[in-house]
C-alpha cells in the first residue's frame, strides 16, 4: 500500500512538473493586467489584439506553414531511409548510410544551423540560388533536422512487422509499389502519422536553425517571442501561445482517436477473418462425417 502510494505521488508530482506551466500560462492569457506577474482581473482583451498586432499573427501563421511543408517532407525522406535501412541490409556503404541517417539526431544545432548557413552562402554565390535566406531556406533545414526522428520511429515499426504478408502478396502477383501502398503503407500508418507530429512540433519549436538561415521578412514564431522577452513577457505571447496550445492538443487527441479507430478495426477483421477461416475448416469436417459410405459391417 506504501509502494502504491508512493507510485501515485511521483505521479502527480511528475504531472504538475509537467503541465502545471502550461495552466499557468493559459490563466494569465486572461490576466486583464498588462503585467504578467500582476492578476488585474480576467479579461478577453489580449485574444482580441492578436488580430490586430499583424507581426505577430504573421510570425504564427509563417511557423505554421513551415512546420506543415517540413512534417510532409521528412515523412517521405524519412520513410524512404527507414524502408532502405531494413529492407535492404546488405548494400556498400550501408553503415556510413545509417549515419548519416541519423547524425542529425546527435549533431549540436548551433553547428548544423552553422554548416547550412556556409552552404546556402556558398550555393548562392556559385549558381545564385537561393537569391536570399527565408522560408524556403528554414524549411530546407527543418526537414535535414526532422528527417532523422521520422527514419528512426519507422525503422523501429518495419522490425516489428511480419514480411510473410508482403512476401504472400508479391507471391499472389502484386507488384512491390502496390504492396508497398496497400500492405505496407496502412501497417506502418501510426508511425507515419507519429513521426509526422513530431516533425511538426520539432519545426513550430525550433529557434536555432531559424535564426541562421532566416532572412528579412521570414521571422518565425520563436524567434519573435525570443526578441520580444528580451523586453519583457508581454500578454498577447501569453494568449498566441495559449492558442497553439489548444491547436496542438485538439490535434493530439483528433489523432488518438483516429489511430485508435483504425487499430479496434484491423482487430476486428483480423478476427473476422480467424472466424470465416475456422469455419471454412470445419464445414469439410462436418460433411466428411456425414457422407462417408456405411461401414461393411452395417
Amino acid at each position: 500500500m506504501k509502494r502504491y502510494s508512493f507510485s501515485n505521488l511521483i505521479l502527480v508530482l511528475g504531472l504538475l512538473f509537467i503541465y502545471l506551466p502550461m495552466v499557468l500560462l493559459v490563466i494569465y492569457s486572461f490576466n486583464a493586467s498588462r503585467l504578467v506577474t500582476v492578476w488585474g482581473g480576467w479579461s478577453l482583451k489580449w485574444y482580441a489584439g492578436l488580430l490586430e498586432n499583424s507581426q505577430l499573427m504573421g510570425a504564427v501563421m509563417r511557423s505554421l506553414e513551415i512546420a506543415l511543408y517540413t512534417a510532409v517532407a521528412a515523412v517521405a525522406l524519412g520513410t524512404m531511409a527507414a524502408f532502405v535501412l531494413t529492407r535492404i541490409p546488405n548494400f556498400r556503404g550501408r553503415t556510413l548510410f545509417g549515419g548519416l541517417v541519423t547524425a542529425p539526431l546527435v549533431m549540436p544545432e548551433v553547428i548544423t544551423g552553422l554548416s547550412l548557413l556556409l552552404l546556402f552562402v556558398a550555393m548562392a554565390q556559385l549558381i545564385g540560388w537561393p537569391a536570399q535566406r527565408g522560408i524556403v531556406t528554414i524549411w530546407i533545414a527543418h526537414t535535414t533536422f526532422c528527417s532523422a526522428y521520422v527514419a528512426v520511429v519507422v525503422m523501429a515499426r518495419l522490425r516489428e512487422l511480419d514480411q510473410s504478408i508482403e512476401e504472400a502478396a508479391m507471391d499472389l502477383g502484386a507488384r512491390p509499389w502496390k504492396v508497398f501502398f496497400l500492405i505496407t503503407m496502412p501497417m506502418i500508418a501510426p508511425s507515419l502519422a507519429a513521426g509526422g507530429m513530431l516533425s511538426f512540433a520539432l519545426s513550430l519549436d525550433d529557434l536555432v536553425l531559424a535564426s541562421f538561415v532566416s532572412g528579412p521578412g521570414s521571422t518565425t514564431l520563436p524567434m519573435e517571442i525570443f526578441s520580444a522577452v528580451r523586453l519583457g513577457v508581454k500578454p498577447e505571447i501569453n494568449a498566441v501561445a495559449s492558442l497553439i496550445l489548444l491547436v496542438v492538443s485538439l490535434a493530439t487527441f483528433i489523432a488518438w482517436y483516429l489511430s485508435r479507430r483504425a487499430e479496434k478495426r484491423r482487430v476486428r477483421a483480423m478476427r473476422q477473418a480467424m472466424d470465416d477461416g475456422a469455419k471454412q475448416n470445419w464445414r469439410p469436417t462436418i460433411d466428411n462425417t456425414v457422407m462417408a459410405p456405411p461401414s461393411a459391417h452395417s
